[in-house]
């Protein structure tokens, strides 16, 4: 479908400068500010303009903002028209995508920002909720069409808004949440893969759940069975869960949240695995070194058949990943004295500064250390609805492991 094409000379124009088009050619939808070499006109933060190479060849339109690093978030390769009409198809093109590779899915990531092309904006489905963060300005700033766009597609009994995102400073933009549309809901329960999971859409973390981990919360427990688990960072038990429905022999959750561990607890009465499930409230690091911590002539006896390891984001920035690798490394090293020889470390790391070969590496410099041998047995990414760009090595942050301990 096209879209009603903007009159160029409406547009301010935001030259870059010489080298700076290749990245922007190639698909990547940011233009920085030290990349700009002039303005043609005045333009409003917030407002649509045109982005040229400095031979004054069109790159593309997007939203503007002087107040960001980000000057411009780049939406289409032509001149088009932003309306509530712009975000429906845009929506509509990305439900296809899920819908090809998430068909039984009934909660899952609607937008995921530049991968979807919408760059700014994030809308995660909750059964018949819908959840929508703007952390742009010039998104922010169009709300009210996205949210008659979503009406109009889903018919929703509620859209929400999270913007409380700490990114939203670096936007002019204030913490905020609310109802954008419908009754005010809080509570909830999704079905996932089938188990139903109770999560807060008022407080839980992102949006209220880690939909990008639905399709490895399966792929993990087809590797739990007759296992005795730990599942560490176990937030509401989704790989804990999944684990037992999976035929896991015993499964202990910890996370440090005495609230998420009151939620997972009931999510097992719930899906009947109450009986092979426990959650307790802990910091992982501080077990973990209270479990394998011994005296100068004892030996740490492996007793788990399986570890999950699922922490949030150790770094923020590039300037914290070596503190992070170090992180990473304590919690592996600890976690693999505590597997018995076969048993499997399912690992993940979210953080985008840490790539998925700085990770392995941490792993094996921890067996190594552990005087174990592992057997590398599957490799994970986020789920699809939260597409990856390669040629936006942002879209991709998601990425873990399963390791078998040979020896």
């Amino acid at each position: 479908m096209s879209f009603p094409v903007a009159a160029p000379a409406a547009l301010p124009t935001v030259v870059v400068r010489p080298g700076e088009a290749d990245r922007i050619l190639s698909g990547h939808p940011w233009v920085y500010n030290g990349s700009i070499l002039r303005l043609t006109q005045p333009a409003a933060d917030g407002d649509l303009v045109q982005v040229k190479d400095h031979r004054q060849r069109l790159l593309g339109v997007g939203f503007y903002n002087s107040k960001s690093k980000i000057n411009v978030r780049l939406l289409d390769t032509d001149r088009i028209e932003v309306s509530a009409t712009f975000f429906e198809t845009r929506i509509r093109e990305a439900i296809a995508i899920r819908k090809r590779h998430l068909p039984k899915a009934t909660s899952f990531r609607v937008v995921n920002a530049e991968s979807d092309f919408l760059s700014g904006l994030i809308v995660d489905k909750y059964e018949d909720v819908l959840v929508v963060q703007t952390s742009s300005l010039g998104m922010d700033m169009r709300k009210a069409m996205i949210t008659q766009a979503l009406k109009k597609i889903f018919s929703p009994r509620a859209i929400l808004e999270r913007n409380e995102m700490s990114s939203r400073k670096f936007e002019g933009l204030p913490e905020i949440q609310g109802v954008l549309a419908g009754e005010n809901v809080s509570d909830l329960t999704v079905n996932m893969n089938g188990l139903k999971i109770a999560v807060d859409l008022a407080g839980g973390h992102k949006t209220g759940y880690y939909l990008d981990q639905q399709v490895n919360y399966q792929s993990v427990a087809s590797l739990a069975q007759g296992a005795n688990v730990l599942d560490c960072f176990s937030f509401l038990g989704g790989f804990g869960l999944h684990a037992a429905r999976a035929g896991a022999f015993r499964v202990l959750g910890l996370d440090q949240s005495e609230d998420a561990v009151k939620a997972a607890t009931k999510n097992a009465v719930v899906n009947k695995v109450s009986d092979r499930c426990a959650f307790e409230a802990a910091n992982v690091f501080d077990w973990f070194k209270q479990q394998t911590t011994v005296g100068p002539h004892e030996k740490i006896v492996p007793r788990y058949d399986m570890i999950i390891l699922d922490p949030p984001s150790f770094t923020r920035n590039r300037a914290s990943v070596p503190d992070a690798l170090r992180g990473y490394k304590e919690i592996h090293l600890r976690a693999l004295k505590l597997l018995k020889r076969g048993g499997t470390l399912a690992t993940f790391c979210c953080s985008h500064h840490v790539s998925a070969t700085m990770f392995q590496e941490v792993i094996l410099a921890a067996a190594f250390d552990a005087h174990r041998v592992v057997r590398r047995v599957a490799t994970y990414t986020q789920s699809p609805d939260h597409p990856v760009l390669p040629s936006i090595p942002e879209t991709e942050y998601l990425k873990g492991f399963a390791f078998e301990v040979a020896r």
